[in-house]
């Protein structure tokens, strides 16, 4: 039982650590101590994460990580020993959980001062409403899950803003390439898309990076979604029809 719960709590840290590393990356401010390059979860994201062919989804080598465990442990720890005062501009799978509580909603790290769930991170921190509003973190954050947009094998940096932006952008543009979670069917003149996006289709509906619907989503990104100019054509419309597939929750392992 002690090795069970002990594998448990190494992969809620190696799998939805992207999601904890992503607040700091975020801040403007960088007086604190704690290396902003994320010079540790790059190194472990370098040899661990494993690109899929065409480079828009990936796998993390879960093994590998185990063997690494002590350097993610102390990565996690350096977050953990970061203060709310040292970020004075910040204003603001499902086999991991059990019958009672939900993986997401589990208190297993520190940030900023404060115990953390999954759940703090991505809805009260990067989604508070007036914080960033930015919908484009949904092709960012990964949740271990074969489903979720791809892990990228290095840090979100926000030491520069133009930096962030071409990370955020290409994330998303990678996650609509990804055939396998959004694709045009022509002879149906379906838009088969991630049902990811159905459940943050609100982020996408309130102005925010000039998004006011999953249908402006689409059109802005029509060439990533589309295989033929013609195609490409009628998504540029906004009046193709959408269909949510169906998300597949089981563990991105690289084995």
């Amino acid at each position: 039982m002690t090795s069970c719960l002990a594998r448990r709590r190494f992969l809620f840290q190696c799998a939805t650590l992207s999601a904890v590393a992503s607040v700091p990356l975020l801040s403007t401010s960088a007086r604190a101590a704690f290396d902003h390059q994320h010079a540790p979860w790059n190194a472990l994201l370098k040899a661990h994460v494993v690109a899929a062919a065409g480079g828009n989804a990936s796998a993390l080598h879960y093994a590998g990580m185990q063997r690494d465990r002590e350097a993610l442990r102390g990565y996690l720890t350096a977050l953990s020993a970061v203060s709310m005062q040292e970020y004075g501009d910040l204003r603001s799978i499902k086999d991991l959980g059990s019958l009672v509580q939900s993986p997401w909603k589990t208190k297993f790290f520190r940030l900023l001062g404060t115990e953390r769930t999954l759940d703090d991170v991505e809805h009260g921190l990067i989604r508070a409403p007036g914080v960033f509003d930015d919908p484009r973190i949904h092709a960012a954050l990964a949740c271990a899950s074969v489903g979720c947009p791809m892990l990228r094998n290095e840090a979100y940096v926000g030491v520069s803003a133009e930096r962030l932006d071409a990370q955020l952008d290409g994330g998303l543009r990678r996650f609509l390439s990804d055939r396998t979670r959004n694709r045009f069917d022509p002879d149906a003149g379906t838009l088969q898309v991630s049902k990811l996006l159905d459940r943050y289709r609100n982020d996408f509906e309130q102005g925010h990076r000039g998004f006011d619907s999953l249908q402006t989503l689409f059109a802005r990104h029509a060439e990533v979604l589309a295989d033929t100019l013609p195609a490409e054509a009628e998504i540029r419309t906004g009046r193709v029809r959408i269909v949510f597939l169906d998300y597949d929750w089981s563990l991105n392992d690289a084995r």
